[in-house]
């Protein structure tokens, strides 16, 4: 699967553009906030109906205009695909497949896989445990296509059983048997999520620990380790314990909602002990590790974004990731730098042609 051409219209800062990629790697250079970034979000959004950065998509229309659209023609296993996305202000997005507008825009997540790597992810590392639960349902929403439905309906009980909470404190009186069918809605679909989580984290820690010990050159020891409280106990039974608890709290304490994936280097948080370099790596393997996961169980090579991507990396690890990304195990790749020479540099070094463009105020043409 590679992406032959993509059009703009109004996208960000792009009045128009049109790009034709070669189905290997694709470079983008020029000035920071010429534009790079946003051509690689424009992709994003042909593969998972949304940008990567702001998950408003009205503000993604350049300043003046009142629409955006994005296209781009893929080939999918020899066979021609059209992807095009556009935005009204005001108005509901329009997906289409081949002109063929979607019903439900979960029906195109997992069709175009995409891995993206961006300065952006480092709030994978100092944010919250939500960032981090997105990022693996995000991984396997993009092979199972009945997870994002679980997700859906598991926050939907879960705001049901907490507006009964909040009832329940204002009125002093609880309906013991809805709250008991809540228990059950919730605890059915949060222990299938469960389930899904921990076999996709079974399969994607060697693939992760694999490619930090390759781009690391085996530099330090780091894990990854998966925690929820239904490792303990079915989530029926810790609704039952945590009641009077979540009574005075008003919401609900336990359940796949609180699952936390934790990141260590030599036995000691990453977040705390991690330098800036160990962090790149770690998210750069992460990233890799998903992109292995997503070929695995699709059958085929996503697209790889690398953004902003030789920043804080010594020339060691960009040589061995450049070498590694160019290599068969990968296919289409677009990368952004504001370095040309250095791009050049180091593709001539390891041997690899790139289709370069340069790119100057939302003005974009082939080096």
């Amino acid at each position: 699967m590679w992406l032959k051409n993509l059009t703009l219209l109004y996208f960000k800062n792009y009045a128009s553009a049109e790009l034709t990629f070669s189905p290997t790697v694709n470079v983008f250079v020029g000035n920071n906030g010429a534009g790079k970034t946003n051509l690689l979000d424009a992709i994003h959004y042909l593969c998972l109906c949304k940008s990567y950065f702001n998950p408003i998509d009205n503000q993604q229309i350049k300043i003046g205009e009142e629409l955006f659209l994005v296209q781009g023609n893929f080939d999918k296993d020899g066979k021609a695909e059209q992807i095009s996305c556009g935005v009204k202000r005001n108005q509901k997005k329009q997906f289409k497949r081949n002109k063929k507008e979607y019903e439900k825009l979960a029906d195109h997540i997992g069709l175009f896989p995409v891995v993206m790597i961006s300065p952006y992810d480092v709030n994978l590392i100092m944010e919250g445990s939500e960032e981090r639960r997105r990022f693996v349902d995000n991984v396997i929403s993009q092979t199972d296509t009945q997870y994002l439905d679980l997700l859906i309906t598991y926050n939907k009980h879960l705001l049901n059983r907490n507006t009964l909470l909040k009832q329940v404190a204002a009125t002093h009186k609880l309906d013991v048997a809805l709250l008991e069918i809540l228990n059950e809605q919730l605890a059915h679909v949060g222990n299938a999520i469960f389930a899904k989580r921990k076999q996709f984290l079974t399969e994607f820690i060697p693939l992760f620990n694999k490619h930090y010990s390759f781009i690391s050159g085996d530099a330090e020891e780091v894990a990854l380790n998966y925690q929820s409280q239904l490792s303990e106990k079915p989530l029926e039974v810790l609704l039952e314990e945590s009641l009077e608890k979540d009574r005075i709290l008003e919401r609900t304490t336990t359940g796949i909602h609180k699952d936390e994936l934790l990141f260590s280097i030599a036995d000691v948080p990453l977040k705390k002990f991690g330098s800036q370099g160990q962090q790149k790596s770690f998210l750069i393997a992460l990233k890799l590790a998903q992109y292995s996961y997503l070929q695995k169980f699709k059958g085929y090579k996503p697209l790889l974004l690398l953004d902003d991507i030789f920043d804080k990396l010594d020339n060691l690890r960009v040589h061995k990731l450049m070498q590694m990304v160019s290599h068969d195990d990968f296919g289409q790749i677009f990368i952004t730098d504001a370095n040309k020479e250095r791009v050049i540099n180091v593709f001539n070094e390891i041997k690899a042609d790139i289709n370069l463009f340069e790119v100057v105020n939302g003005n974009v043409a082939h080096a």
